[in-house]
Order: structure tokens, then sequence, then C-alpha cells
């Protein structure tokens, strides 16, 4: 990449996005909304907060990376991940990486003509939902999966662990025919939809059952293989920062609460040892925030080595969200550990985010393939 596009600060245009972002989830989506929804719903789909992903399409979330011409904003990856990252600091139950990610990004790779077209359009406006059936632990750089069969009566097989499925309109369904590997749409209601007990109840998993559902063919061959990859690739990226977004969360409000608290007369604050640990964490966080701008920015710039770039931002930011999110309920002392505290809710999405589209180890794996690391003896 040239000088230029290594440019990791945030542009002037990214910071209104975040401000506007950052204003309707505060009114929209604080952290007592989320808490009282996933406490009293107790179907996982009713979780997920539909008119609230609306407003978001409304100020263009929602098409953030389709082009113009297709009805989008026409962004880049780097307000993708700007987004991203309000969405992970409010823990925001929206089907953002389903639709806005990994199918839309899915679908811009291919040649927009009817049905594709057609459908980001409905995408980009909030109308419909759409997400890529492959199972969220998926790591950019597998093999195409086989787990759903083409043949002239439809669609058949089992995906499990299909994020946003439970709300989506339309399946973006990777599946292999006599002639190799290809990408269908498949409306939601040919198949059957089975929900998950999820760790994160803000993010539904399910598990989709076609039996010779119908389906459009929008992409075979390589065309299919290169578009699914460049889904993976973009949402490793956009979910390290949605990662980074739920750890500077932890950070502050964990520091906040730490200059309120008293004990033995003195803010907990005050005293070295958690002093220590939060500017350990500080630390941390300055050094995700460096590696997930760095992803943004290459996949902005179409960069080769974007996929490296993605794989290190998982490999780095996955681990240290969990971190803070336990540093934020250890420190949070009693009311840390409540089903009250919002805490667990961060908790719960730092874990489950460390596992979707590939753990740590297999980003670390990843990327000793694509710099032709020699395997350890």
């Amino acid at each position: 990449m040239s000088e230029s596009e290594l440019n990791l600060l945030y542009s002037d245009v990214e910071q209104e996005l975040r401000t506007s972002v950052r204003e309707l989830l505060a009114d929209r989506c604080p952290w007592q909304s989320v808490l009282d929804r996933v406490s009293h719903h107790s179907a996982p789909a009713g979780t997920t907060d539909l008119e609230l992903w609306r407003e978001l399409a409304a100020v263009g979330v929602a098409g953030l990376s389709v082009p113009e011409e297709l009805g989008g904003a026409g962004a880049t990856p780097r307000e993708s991940s700007v987004v991203a990252e309000e969405l992970g600091r409010s823990v925001a139950p929206v089907p953002f990486l389903g639709s806005a990610v990994l199918a839309t990004s899915a679908l811009t790779a291919l040649d927009a003509d009817g049905e594709v077209r057609a459908l980001l359009a409905g995408l980009v406006a909030g109308e419909r939902v759409a997400t890529l059936a492959v199972p969220l632990p998926t790591t950019p750089g597998s093999a195409f999966p086989a787990l759903v069969r083409a043949g002239e009566h439809g669609l058949s097989g089992t995906v499990s662990g299909v994020v946003d499925a439970l709300n989506a309109d339309v399946l973006v369904v990777p599946a292999v025919s006599a002639d190799g590997p290809g990408l269908y749409l498949v409306a939601a209601g040919q198949a059957a939809l089975t929900p998950l007990v999820s760790l994160d109840q803000t993010r539904p998993l399910a598990e989709v059952r076609l039996d010779g559902a119908p389906a459009v063919a929008v992409a075979s061959g390589r065309r299919a293989a290169d578009a699914l990859e460049a889904a993976l690739v973009a949402g490793a990226a956009l979910l390290a920062a949605e990662q980074l977004g739920t750890a500077e969360w932890a950070l502050h409000t964990t520091v906040d609460y730490l200059k309120e608290r008293v004990q033995f007369g003195r803010p907990v604050g005050s005293f070295q040892a958690p002093k220590h640990r939060l500017a350990d964490l500080w630390v941390l966080i300055s050094q995700a925030r460096a590696v997930v701008r760095n992803a943004a920015s290459a996949l902005a710039a179409g960069a080769p080595d974007a996929p490296l770039a993605a794989a290190l931002a998982q490999a780095f930011v996955s681990e240290v969200a969990v971190r803070a999110a336990e540093e934020a309920v250890q420190l949070h002392g009693g009311i840390g550990f409540t089903w009250e505290h919002p805490a667990h809710l961060y908790l719960k999405r730092a874990k489950s985010s460390a596992i979707a589209l590939g753990t740590a180890d297999r980003h670390r794996a990843r990327i000793a393939e694509l710099v032709d690391l020699p395997p350890a003896p």
C-alpha cells in the first residue's frame, strides 16, 4: 500500500459517522435495554432488534460497503470498521455481521445483475436481512464447504451455527454440485431453521436444514469460491473492529467505576494494583486499535496482504477483548458478577466472538501459511 493508505488515523468523515452511530445507539440501545431484551425474550430470534436495525439502515449503516450505483453509500471497510466498533461498544443486538458484512460482502464480490441487484437494494434499505449460510467458526482460507449439495431438485443439506439466520429473509448458501462450488440464494422460508443455544444471546445462531429447497444460482466455480473468501476475510477484519469496541467499553467503564468506588477511605482506582492492570490493558487496546485500522485500510485499498492483515487482527484482538471483559468483571468486584450489571453481556460477546470466524490459534496458523513459515519441528 502507498504511504497515504497506511494512515491509521480516523478521518473527519469517520469521526462524524462514529458520532452519528454512537448517538443513535445511546438513545435506542443503552445497555439497560439490551439487558432487558436478553432477560425477557425466551426465543433467541426475539433478542434481535430489527426496528433498531432499520433505523441504522436509514443512516446508511446497512449499505456502507455497497457501491453507490447499487444504492449503497459507496464507502470503504474503514467506515464499516468504525461502525463495527460502536456496535461492539453497545453490544447491539442487530444483524450487522450476518447481513451487512458476510452476506453483503459476498454479493458485492459478484456481478450485480438481476436477483443480486434486487437483494442488495433491499439490504441497503433495511427492508430485508440476509446472511451467509456457513458455520460461524469458519476461518478464512478454509476449503469450500460441502455441507450442502445442489441437484436438479434444489439444495439439500444441513449447516449448523449460522449467525442471524433466524431473522433473515434470504440465505446466501455455498453449495457443491456436480459442476463444482456455487453460491445460491434461498428464501429463508424454504429452510427449516432451528434455534441453537448461544453463549451470546445478542447474536443468535441457528441450524439451517435444506431439503430440496428451490434456489437461484448467482455464482459458480472460482467466482463462487472467491466471493466466499472475500466475505470471510471482510468478516474477520470487521469482527476484530467490533471486538475492539467491546474492549474499549470494558476499559472505560472499569476506569470510571474505580474512580467512584471507595474502600478503606480511598477510591479503588488510587491503589497501585488496579492501576497497573488497567495500564497494561490500555496498552493492549492501543495496539489492538492499530491492528484493526491496518486491517480495515488493507481491505479498503484492495491490498494483496488484506487476508494477512485480517488474520493478524483476529489473532491479536480477539484475545484482548476477552481479557478486557474479564478484567471488567473482576475489577467491578461483587457487582460485576451479577446479572443486573452489563459486564456479563460483554464477556459473553467477547468469548463467543473469539470463536467466530476462527480462533486466535487458527488465525496464527493462517498467518504462518500466508507468509510461508515452515511448520514447527
